[in-house]
C-alpha cells in the first residue's frame, strides 16, 4: 500500500486542542467546539467508545477527572454517558454524532481515536466510521495506535488517517525502531507529532518528502515559535493559540 496525497485543507488550519476550552468551558464539549468555530479554528477532539458501541467525544478512560461521575467511561452506555454533566456546569458528554450535527461542515475536525494495550480499537474505528458515513464536512481521523490508520485505509479509503506520536515516558514509541514500525504499520496520510520531540531528523526527512506534520500541544508562545518552524499545522490551546 502506498501513502495517499493528503487533502489540501489539512494544513490550512490551526486546530483548537479538545475544542476551545478553559475558563469554565470543558474540554471536548459542544460549547468548546462552538467557540472554536466562532474563532475561525479547526477542532481536535477525542473518541472513547461506550459500552454499547457508540463513538463518544471524551478523552479519559475514567470519568472522575472531568465529571461528577466515577468509574470507567467504556462501562457506560451511550445514554448513560450523555446524561453525565461535566464538572461545574450544564454541558454533558456528547456523541460524535452530536458534534458532527453542531459543526455541520463549518470547521475541519481532527478526530483522535483512543486506544490502549489489549483494546479492540477496530470496534472504535467502526463506530467512528458509522457516525461519519453521511458527513460531508472536512475531517480526518488519527490515533497513537497505528492500527487505526491501517483500518481506515482498508475500510474507509477516502478518509484521511494520521498517526499520533510522542517519545516521552507516556508514549509507546520511545525508541527509533518502535517509531519506524508504527509508521510502516500505519502508512499514515500525516503525522501529529509531540511538540516536545521536535526538532526530529526523521520527522524532518518525512516532511521534506511531502508528509504533512502537525504538532501538539502548542500551549505557550515559545512552543508556538518552535511549532511554526517545524510543522505544517498546529494543535493548540491556552497561551499557544494565535
Amino acid at each position: 500500500m502506498t501513502r495517499r496525497a493528503p487533502p489540501d485543507w489539512l494544513t490550512h488550519w490551526e486546530y483548537a486542542h479538545r475544542g476551545l476550552h478553559g475558563n469554565g468551558v470543558p474540554e471536548n464539549s459542544l460549547k468548546g467546539a462552538q467557540l472554536a468555530i466562532d474563532a475561525g479554528q479547526g477542532i481536535e477532539c477525542d473518541i472513547q467508545r461506550s459500552a454499547d458501541g457508540t463513538a463518544m467525544v471524551f478523552h479519559d478512560w475514567a470519568l472522575d477527572r472531568l465529571t461528577e461521575a466515577g468509574g470507567q467511561t467504556e462501562a457506560r452506555t451511550k445514554d448513560e454517558l450523555r446524561a453525565i454533566n461535566y464538572r461545574g456546569g450544564d454541558e454533558h458528554i456528547a456523541t460524535l454524532a452530536d458534534l458532527l450535527a453542531l459543526v455541520d461542515g463549518r470547521a475541519p475536525l481532527l478526530i483522535e481515536i483512543k486506544s490502549k494495550t489489549g483494546y479492540d480499537v477496530e470496534k472504535s474505528c467502526e463506530a467512528v466510521a458509522a457516525a461519519l458515513v453521511s458527513y460531508s464536512g472536512e475531517h480526518a481521523v488519527m490515533s497513537f495506535d497505528p492500527r487505526v490508520a491501517r483500518w481506515f485505509h482498508k475500510h474507509s479509503p477516502l478518509t484521511c488517517a494520521g498517526l499520533v506520536m510522542r517519545e516521552d515516558e507516556h508514549g509507546y514509541t520511545q525508541k527509533a525502531w518502535q517509531r519506524r514500525m508504527a509508521y510502516w504499520i500505519a502508512l499514515p496520510d500525516f503525522l501529529a507529532y509531540h511538540i516536545e520531540a521536535l526538532p526530529n531528523d526523521w520527522v524532518a526527512r518525512l516532511r521534506r518528502k511531502g508528509l504533512p506534520v502537525l504538532t501538539w500541544t502548542v500551549n505557550s508562545p515559545e512552543m508556538r515559535r518552535r511549532a511554526l518552524s517545524r510543522a505544517d499545522a498546529l494543535i493548540s490551546e491556552g497561551e499557544g493559540l494565535a
